[in-house]
């Protein structure tokens, strides 16, 4: 495989995580939005909401099926299509049943579009012998905040929904279309015997995954409401926490893999475990909002490395695959776990929840040892070519 056709492949990869990213976060910040345009009730609210990541998670099932007989990039090549005009359809219909069939698409579309990417993902960095995944996940932070960012710039204009919503998939829906003709599937590993483990063998690194998605979204969902009503923070500086902490993220994920390449997956997966720790340690016990904005910030740099890592473990398309269904495990737990912990003891007690599943991420962190078939005897592999 040459240099050349390699850094397309990444910088196409690349791209797709970017507009997923952008994606993502547009539907998840205008949930009030949405909200208003369907009079969903808040008891109904959290029905449509928590169908997403369970669809998704079937989602990534069907794809970990699908590649058997289609190769990652198929799948990806139309999964992402499908994200992008199910986010349309959310804001552009007017009855209930339409807005229930687009979050149903985008769930679906959504897990089989995740599952693909980070199994090209995980190929092109077995091509490449060399870390490569969180430069991947450092794209899909920028989306974010792209899209953080552009649903502000909408609110604060008064842009409609449908309208906000059009103008990004008008731009994006061509650009991953174009895109999608550079994908490479790299080096895969599609069966079970040896390049397989066991669906138990995995419980470890899916542990790691949905505890990392846990921290996530606790962050999310609940800094702001901490920041106000525990450390008595201005509504103002509410927004800042979770704005910090993709920031942080971002910036841990560009940096990421240097470290693996300069101290190894262990070491890395057990560093950001044990500043994420110490981030939420630091938010628990914060004196006043300045502390707590500072713990969270902290946590960025702690949790953007785990989730990458965790993929980057998987020995095949079928493992990444299944690594995959316990982001949305994680992601369906995080926030009612912590609202329940708080409500029935205290929202600091509650923070002390994801920081004691972080840190049983250090007693799984040798799950994260590279293959020496991938890497050779060192961190990398021996390179012949100059790829990029």
């Amino acid at each position: 495989m040459t240099d050349a056709r390699l850094r397309r492949g990444r910088g196409s990869l690349a791209a797709s995580f970017l507009v997923q990213g952008t994606a993502f976060a547009l539907l998840v910040t205008r949930i009030p939005a949405v909200q208003d345009r369907y009079g969903l009730s808040d008891a109904l609210l959290p029905v449509f909401l928590a169908a997403v990541p369970v669809l998704a998670g079937v989602g990534s099932v069907c794809a970990g099926k699908l590649v058997r007989r289609v190769a990652p990039s198929v799948v990806l090549r139309w999964a992402q299509p499908v994200v992008l005009l199910a986010l349309l359809g959310v804001g552009t219909g007017e009855r209930l049943w339409q807005v229930a069939v687009a979050l149903g698409s985008f769930g679906l579309a959504v897990g089989a579009l995740d599952a693909a990417m980070n199994m090209l993902g995980v190929s092109l960095q077995r091509a490449y012998g060399r870390s490569i995944m969180l430069g991947f996940h450092a794209a899909y932070s920028l989306g974010g905040i792209a899209g953080a960012s552009l649903a502000w710039v909408a609110v604060h204009r008064g842009v409609a929904l449908d309208v906000s919503y059009l103008a990004v998939v008008v731009v994006t829906l061509p650009a991953v279309l174009l895109g999608s003709r550079w994908y490479v599937d790299g080096e895969r590993r599609t069966a079970e015997g040896p390049a397989g483990r066991a669906v138990g063998a995995l419980v470890p690194l899916g542990l790691v995954m949905a505890f990392a998605y846990i921290g996530d979204s606790t962050v999310s969902n609940w800094s702001a409401k901490y920041v106000t009503d525990v450390l008595g923070g201005s509504e103002e500086l509410a927004t800042v926490p979770y704005n910090a902490y993709m920031v942080t993220t971002l910036l841990g994920r560009v940096v990421g893999d240097v470290g693996v390449r300069r101290f190894g997956a262990v070491a890395v997966v057990r560093g950001g475990a044990g500043l994420a720790a110490v981030g939420f340690g630091v938010v628990a016990w914060a004196p006043g909002a300045g502390a707590g904005v500072a713990g969270f910030t902290v946590l960025g740099f702690g949790l953007s490395v785990v989730v990458p890592q965790t993929f980057a473990a998987a020995r095949g398309d079928a493992e990444v695959a299944r690594l995959n269904v316990f982001t949305y495990v994680g992601f369906l737990v995080g926030s009612p776990l912590v609202g329940a912990v708080g409500d029935a003891w205290s929202y600091r007690w509650a923070m002390v929840v994801p920081l004691v599943l972080v840190l049983l991420t250090l007693r799984y962190a040798r799950s994260f040892a590279v293959e020496p078939d991938r890497y050779g005897g060192g961190h990398e592999r021996p390179r012949t070519v100059d790829v990029g």
